[in-house]
């Protein structure tokens, strides 16, 4: 299961590795949640574009999403099988940017102990998905998404029994192209990661080390009195997601 994940890399990082042309401007988002827009990387008319979607898949074929159970994750074993997701295996393939997952680890009979996955060097990965538009009856559309899932590698087991499906760079192309790649042949693709692409830390040792990593703020300029100089207001911040 895939439930939270975060995406901390620069805009110009996710363009560089997935190799689209849009520009953009968005945060870093620590900690990303079903129904929340997720960044997705997909070909339109032969060209990977990075397009804003819902995390939270709806089938064409639903005649209201308010009654129908929201789906962010499709088991990678039934998906080119299952009504709801059939029809995305074969038109819908997309990528998902990340920077790691989260995953809760039952512990007798106290809390869950939360866990976050990620590459040691804190290198983006890319989640296997799925993409459909759903249209309303009044001609409103909304673009909506899910992370395939494949049986837990020998690391993540010992916190849950399934993970997101990892698309590696040399087969980026294969899984997009829909065109030319058929669902059975992509669905060879999603396979458990290597053992070794992650490491899974308890979530406080996580954060403590990431805020470790980042780059300190440069010093506030100080006027000749010694004050510190007022902030600038940004209007013109994106809010991208």
């Amino acid at each position: 299961m895939c439930g939270r994940f975060a995406l901390t890399a620069t805009p110009e990082e996710v363009r560089r590795l997935f190799g689209f042309t849009d520009l953009l401007n968005f945060p870093p988002r620590d900690d990303i949640r079903p129904t929340e827009p997720i960044g997705v990387v997909a070909l339109v008319q032969g060209e990977r574009r990075f397009l804003l979607v819902r995390w939270g898949f709806v089938p064409g074929w639903v005649k209201d999403p308010r009654e129908f159970s929201l789906l962010i994750n499709a088991r990678a074993e039934t998906a080119i099988d299952k009504p709801s997701f059939r029809g995305a295996m074969r038109h819908g393939r997309c990528l998902v940017p990340a920077n790691g997952f989260y995953e809760w680890r039952s512990e007798g009979a106290g809390p869950k102990r939360p866990f976050f996955v990620a590459p040691p060097d804190g290198r983006l990965v890319a989640f296997a998905g799925l993409t459909e538009t759903w249209a309303g009856a009044d001609g409103s559309e909304v673009d909506t998404a899910a992370i395939l899932t494949v049986p837990a590698n020998d690391l993540v087991a010992p916190i849950h029994d399934r993970m997101p499906a990892v698309i590696p760079l040399e087969h980026f192309a294969d899984w997009l192209d829909t065109a030319h790649v058929d669902a059975k042949a992509a669905a060879k693709l999603l396979v458990p990661a290597p053992n070794e692409l992650f490491v899974a830390e308890p979530l406080a040792t996580a954060a403590q080390r990431r805020a470790a990593a980042r780059p300190k703020p440069a010093e506030k300029p100080r006027s000749a009195a010694g004050a510190t100089a007022p902030k600038r207001r940004n209007d013109g911040q994106m809010d991208l997601f």
